[in-house]
């Protein structure tokens, strides 16, 4: 899906490419109370006055006070942040959502914001506050904030059922919001086995299975989170072409004979050495000219943007594990070619989120 008057590439910026304008006060103040702006979102979003405001259309105050069971002082707060933000527009005494979120929810994207949303409050922004620590220590300090023994995020969110959905729904949100461009973007029609490395929820792995019939998956994921994945399989009735293998991908074997290895959104977590240990891993486990796909946020070569993956990588940096960022392209393709593939090629994708694809070849022997 695209997101109307937001849809901009997210490909690495050509050299020479324009910088941001010159901070200004206004954008000064927005980072200073970055924090409250975003709690602003977030109350419309639990408090679901923009729901409100799409399904009702324009309403006072009152109106709105009267649907949200809110108090005249509490309406007034969120009233006045939602509008100076331009979530919401007032107009003659009337409040409706902004043109954009109108926008959004016809073309399927607001409940996918809104998972989005849920994830920053209930996951990140607890973590993220230990950032500077992280940055100085060069090491996921916000994990102490999830309660657990774990290695990492991943491994604690099953003791978490409600954080556990979160992350899931945010996950499956944040793929679907690219996901059809990998399905078009990789030709399938010669393969018949795909390795699914990470997969979470199998939001991928069914998408590509859906779009090739001929097609078989296994996914692999960690012990812990395999029953979500499987549960999801099931509700997809596509049980009997998809699969989860529980695994621990660094000191587990993949399962050889692969035509495709793919990893979506793993390579942002771990460092660069680790993503060339689990390269090769997928190298291994691939056929003569089998491929590796890399789905996932990506930053310009450049190092200068784009603005989602600089925001985004604070999670990385502060929360989930020891390494990880959203990498620039050319990182990645130093890690393929670290781990032996050749003919690597970047596939562009557009839309308001840094997503990029790198496919890269197993040569034939």
């Amino acid at each position: 899906m695209t997101i109307p008057a937001m849809t901009t590439p997210s490909a690495a910026a050509s050299p020479g490419a324009e910088q941001p304008a010159e901070l200004d006060m206004d954008r000064l103040s927005l980072l200073l109370f970055g924090h409250a702006a975003f709690q602003y979102l977030n109350a419309a979003c639990e408090l679901e006055l923009l729901d409100l405001l799409l399904e009702r259309g324009e309403l006072t105050a009152e109106e709105i006070r009267a649907e949200l069971g809110l108090a005249e002082r509490a309406a007034d707060i969120l009233l006045l942040g939602c509008t100076a933000l331009g979530l919401t527009r007032k107009e003659e005494g009337r409040y409706r959502a902004a043109t954009l979120i109108a926008s959004l929810a016809e073309d399927g994207g607001w409940d996918k914001l809104k998972d989005t949303v849920a994830f920053e409050q209930h996951i990140v922004y607890p973590g993220q506050a230990d950032f500077v620590a992280s940055l100085r220590e060069n090491t996921n300090v916000g994990l102490r904030r999830i309660p657990g023994d774990g290695p990492d995020l991943y491994h604690r969110l099953s003791r978490h059922p409600h954080l556990e959905t979160v992350f899931y729904r945010y996950m499956r949100s944040w793929s679907e919001l690219a996901n059809e461009h990998l399905v078009a973007a990789l030709d399938l029609g010669g393969a018949t086995r795909l390795l699914d490395c990470g997969g979470g929820d199998a939001v991928n792995a069914l998408a590509l299975a859906e779009a090739n019939p001929h097609l078989h998956v296994t996914v692999l994921e960690i012990p812990s989170s395999a029953p979500v994945t499987e549960k999801r399989i099931t509700e997809a009735g596509l049980g009997d072409r998809v699969l989860v293998e529980p695994c621990d991908m660094f000191a587990d074997p993949f399962p050889g004979g692969m035509d495709c290895v793919l990893f979506a959104h793993q390579l942002v977590i771990w460092t660069p050495e680790e993503n060339t240990a689990l390269l090769r891993k997928a190298y291994d486990a691939l056929t003569p000219g089998g491929r590796v796909v890399i789905f996932n946020s990506m930053s310009n070569d450049e190092g200068d943007g784009p603005v989602v993956a600089a925001l985004d990588s604070v999670y990385f940096a502060s929360l989930p594990a020891e390494g990880g960022m959203i990498y620039p392209w050319r990182l990645h393709e130093k890690c393929l070619r670290e781990a032996g593939f050749s003919s690597v090629e970047r596939i562009e994708v557009p839309g308001w989120t840094p997503h990029g694809i790198i496919v890269a070849a197993k040569q034939d022997t």
